[in-house]
């Protein structure tokens, strides 16, 4: 794929689509394509996050991971940005992010996404109404999922009380 070829690509991912012609092949020129096979991590949780990532074909999973082990968060596929909050927040890792099948991403070094946010208030905006959206998605799937850990624990709570009147004497 040629310079031309990763710019018409990158114009159809949501955060770059309000950039000129020229700023989509400077873009598209200073990444590099990538491909990860089924099951390769794109990014491990902890890792520098020095670079973020377009997805061009393939799906990718978000891993979580407990005491008990790893599971998935959620899928992104085609024209989806990850790993642009590390490379914001100057903070490591916070998931791992793992191919589901054959990926080609292009890979944005971290000064190379944070001068173009900069550089490019629409694309910035854009980029803060996507993490806040997430933020508010997870926000709502967190406080379901405390109400479910509220009801199990009244459940067990009601099973083990004893029976209430009539006990024998």
């Amino acid at each position: 794929m040629d310079v031309f070829q990763e710019a018409e690509m990158l114009r159809k991912v949501p955060f770059f689509g309000g950039l000129d012609p020229a700023k989509l092949k400077l873009l598209a020129f200073t990444s590099r394509a990538l491909r990860f096979a089924a099951g390769e991590d794109l990014m491990r949780l902890g890792d520098p996050a020095d670079s973020a990532y377009v997805i061009i074909e393939g799906d990718v999973e978000i891993i979580g991971q407990t005491p008990a082990g790893e599971f998935v968060i959620g899928v992104l596929g085609s024209n989806s940005l990850i790993g642009e909050m590390g490379v914001i927040a100057n903070a490591p890792r916070g998931t791992t992010v793992r191919a589901k099948g054959e990926v080609r991403a292009l890979r944005i070094a971290g000064d190379v996404f944070l001068r173009l946010l900069t550089d490019n208030p629409g694309c910035a905006l854009h980029v803060m109404r996507d993490l806040s959206g997430r933020v508010n998605a997870g926000n709502a799937r967190l406080a379901a999922a405390l109400r479910e850990v509220e009801t199990l624990k009244q459940q067990l709570r009601d099973a083990q009380e004893p029976s209430r009147g009539g006990a024998p004497a």
